[in-house]
């Protein structure tokens, strides 16, 4: 039986990606840990998110899983979710300028003030709904339509040293990376566990991935 960490480093309700993960493939032995060693046993691992990415650091840095992510982030199928996404990346803006895993070469920016779509409409920040998810091929994206719409809730996006790691954009209103992919580590910037039906599909597609990408 495949076994999936949901890495629990006390900060937001984790029990809807567990549930999800859970629901995409009930063969699979899910857990929510903040154990270092059922974290590096795990054949898969989960890294999801929400809040404040100063107070996410403090955390993973007090509780030494800074170190076993960047372990395990090497060498298994590894999924990233929201915060959990940012957190892989070099720095972030919020919190003053936090300095973050440098797992994958980047920075997180917030969206700019007064935002405006073609229309000369403000957009609200954070920006928080439904939108469009232009794909990259990656086998993450089995069965699931180009240009599906995913639910999103954030304030901050990811800008990637390089282009070569933007498995997939969206727009608000210029187009900004919303998923990542290097090597064995697949990572979104939208909520796969509240995305219903596509986002059902992603997770069932990470649970069968092998975390290889030719």
């Amino acid at each position: 039986m495949s076994s999936v960490a949901v890495i629990d480093y006390g900060m937001g309700n984790l029990h809807s990606i567990a549930k999800a993960l859970q629901h995409a493939s009930p063969e699979c032995d899910v857990h929510v840990t903040s154990s270092a060693e059922a974290i590096q046993n795990a054949d898969r691992v989960v890294f999801p998110g929400v809040g404040a990415i100063g107070d996410c650091m403090q955390a993973l840095n007090q509780s030494g899983l800074s170190k076993v992510i960047t372990e395990v982030a090497k060498i298994k199928p590894f999924l990233g979710i929201c915060l959990g996404m940012q957190a892989l990346l070099t720095d972030n803006e919020e919190s003053g300028h936090t300095q973050t895993l440098g797992i994958i070469p980047g920075h997180v920016v917030r969206f700019a003030e007064s935002l405006k779509d073609y229309n000369g409409n403000i957009l609200k920040i954070p920006h928080m709904g439904w939108n469009q998810v232009h794909q990259v091929p990656h086998p993450l994206w089995k069965n699931i339509a180009q240009d599906s719409r995913f639910y999103f809730v954030h304030s901050y996006y990811a800008k990637p040293d390089s282009t070569s790691v933007v498995a997939g954009t969206a727009e608000y209103p210029a187009a900004f990376a919303c998923a990542l992919a290097q090597q064995n580590i697949f990572a979104v910037q939208f909520h796969p566990e509240k995305s219903q039906a596509v986002g059902l599909q992603l997770l069932k597609n990470f649970l069968r991935w092998d975390g290889r990408f030719d």
